[in-house]
C-alpha cells in the first residue's frame, strides 16, 4: 500500500506545514496513537493521491472538505477518488471543515468507532 507517485512527496510535505484550522484541531487529538493506540499520518501520499489523514492499521482515510467540495464538479472528483481508495481496501470518512471545528468530539467518536471496527 505504501506505493505512491514520488512527485507527491514534496507537495505532501508542504501541505503538512500549512494545515487548515480543522486539520490542525483534529491532528492534535489523533496524533501519537491517541485513538485506539493506532498511528495516523497527515497529508499522506497514497498511490496518486494525498489524503488528509491515514491510519494503515485500520486501513482508514479521513478527509476534510472545505467549501469547494460542495461544487458539483468537485463532488464528482471526490466520488471517483473515494471509489479508487475503496478499491485498495480503504474506508474513507469525510467531514466538513466546519463540523470538525464545531463538533470535534462527535467527529472523534466516529473515527474511534471506525478504527475499532477495522483493527
Amino acid at each position: 500500500m505504501e506505493l505512491y507517485r514520488k512527485t507527491l512527496k514534496e507537495p505532501a510535505r508542504a501541505l503538512r506545514t500549512g494545515l487548515t484550522d480543522s486539520e490542525q484541531a483534529l491532528w492534535h487529538r489523533i496524533r501519537r496513537k491517541q485513538i485506539q493506540n493506532v498511528q495516523f499520518y497527515r497529508q499522506k501520499p497514497l498511490r496518486s493521491f494525498i489524503v488528509d489523514f491515514y491510519c494503515p492499521a485500520a486501513k482508514l482515510v479521513v478527509e476534510f472538505d472545505g467549501s469547494q467540495h460542495f461544487e458539483i464538479g468537485h463532488q464528482a472528483e471526490d466520488r471517483t477518488r473515494d471509489a479508487a481508495l475503496a478499491g485498495l481496501g480503504l474506508q474513507v470518512l469525510r467531514f466538513d471543515n466546519r463540523q470538525v471545528l464545531l463538533e470535534t468530539d462527535a467527529v472523534l467518536a466516529v473515527i474511534d468507532e471506525a478504527v475499532k471496527g477495522r483493527v
